[in-house]
């Protein structure tokens, strides 16, 4: 740990050297590069990507807002950022070796057509709708449903308007009973979100829940980490589409919850 922090300090000392060197033509670089622009936050992204690429020459490949996203999942703090995107990128070179997933890989994940997407809300993020009753443990293994995961977040991050780095995600559990139930899958979905795709979730929407789901809840929740749990709204079947009409236009609000869009399943995006 000792050793991590010299180098974060070694790192900090040099870009601050860099900086001094060539100032104003480094500077109006790095905001038109990656167009943050609060001092403290970019600053903070030039420190960490001089400590990550020292420490993996592959970080060279990535942005700064997914550097900023890191940071901003472990609160600017760059030992602990560096140390999730350094486990983040090893873990892409393991589980996803080509660069993406296929869905033949995946497909009896998507025969059930489980997650759609379609619209964005009012802030112009995407809108990702979930059907947890449509989850069947007993069809695929749980690296086929990992995959699945994998495959639909980088589809929705692939479908993020310029300017967008979050979507919105409706979770319906309509139908949902304890044939649906599967913890494990659930806590690998979440792990995969909050460790590898940080800062990426807006808000999401739980609806239609049956009471039978919070004993399933109760298991999950402390598994669910901080940020992510600001982001969780529970909402009243009576209440259902006002709720969602506050953030979602209904131009753009799936039709099954009274808005006038179709959904359309993820691959067919």
């Amino acid at each position: 740990m000792d050793k991590e922090k010299e180098k974060v300090k070694q790192s900090e000392e040099e870009t601050e050297m860099e900086f001094k060197d060539c100032e104003g033509e480094q500077e109006e670089e790095k905001v038109d590069r990656i167009e943050i622009s609060d001092e403290i936050e970019r600053s903070k992204v030039g420190i960490m990507r001089a400590l990550v690429e020292r420490e993996d020459p592959s970080a060279k490949d990535v942005d700064d807002l997914m550097i900023r996203r890191f940071l901003r999942a472990r609160d600017l703090d760059i030992e602990k950022a560096s140390t999730m995107f350094l486990n983040y990128i090893s873990w892409m070179r393991t589980f996803v070796p080509k660069g993406f997933i296929s869905e033949s890989e995946i497909s009896s994940q998507l025969a059930h057509d489980k997650l759609c997407m379609q619209g964005l809300d009012k802030q112009g993020r995407p809108i990702v709708v979930a059907f947890g009753g449509r989850h069947k443990p007993t069809k695929g293994n749980l690296e086929e449903f990992k995959r699945f995961v994998v495959y639909g977040l980088e589809k929705i991050c692939a479908r993020m308007p310029k300017g967008q780095e979050k979507f919105v995600a409706i979770g319906d559990l309509e139908g949902w009973g304890y044939s649906n139930s599967d913890i494990r899958a659930y806590v690998a979905s979440l792990s995969i979100l909050q460790d590898c795709y940080p800062e990426r979730l807006a808000k999401l929407f739980i609806v239609h829940v049956p009471y039978i789901f919070m004993t399933a809840w109760k298991v999950v929740y402390p598994f669910i980490d901080s940020r992510t749990k600001k982001k969780i709204v529970f909402v009243e079947n009576k209440k259902l589409t006002s709720t969602l009409l506050r953030d979602i236009d209904a131009s753009q609000l799936p039709d099954i919850y009274g808005g006038k869009l179709p959904l359309v399943p993820i691959q067919d995006c």
